[in-house]
């Protein structure tokens, strides 16, 4: 178990608290392993209700810590320098961009595939916000 939290990297992650019931829990197994089980299995069930609690604190923490959502205009300008295209640049030029970048960076070619599906998005944002200029209403 020692091996296992080193090789993980969690026994630099642990709280002296952690530590603790860890140790808690070692010696009620050897207690209930020994024919005690009187005194390991308090010992065994308290550890295993900290770690529960303290993993559910964890994941609301981490339910709540959001990013916030980038602007609308600073996401088109990302995608639009990714596939390399002008401001005003048409449908076709688009498509012709990620067409010329994704035949190099595909996960099939040595590529990977996270920045393939950057430029799938980035494509796909611009093709939307091209569509969405298109049938605005003209005034």
């Amino acid at each position: 178990m020692a091996a296992w939290l080193i090789w993980t990297g969690r026994l630099q992650r642990m709280s002296m608290k952690d530590g603790m019931v860890l140790g808690a829990a070692l010696v009620g197994a050897v207690m209930a392993a020994k024919g005690k089980p009187v005194v390991g299995a308090p010992l065994l069930l308290g550890a295993a209700l900290f770690f529960f609690v303290e993993g559910q604190k964890d994941k609301a923490q981490r339910r709540r810590v959001k990013s916030p959502p980038a602007s609308s205009q600073d996401d088109a300008a990302k995608a639009r320098a990714l596939l390399g295209v002008a401001p005003d640049a048409d449908a076709a030029e688009i498509r012709a961009a990620h067409r010329r970048l994704i035949a190099s960076v595909h996960p099939d070619r040595g590529g990977t595939e996270a920045l393939a599906a950057q430029l799938n998005a980035a494509r796909d944002l611009l093709l939307a916000r091209l569509a969405e200029r298109d049938s605005a209403p003209r005034s």
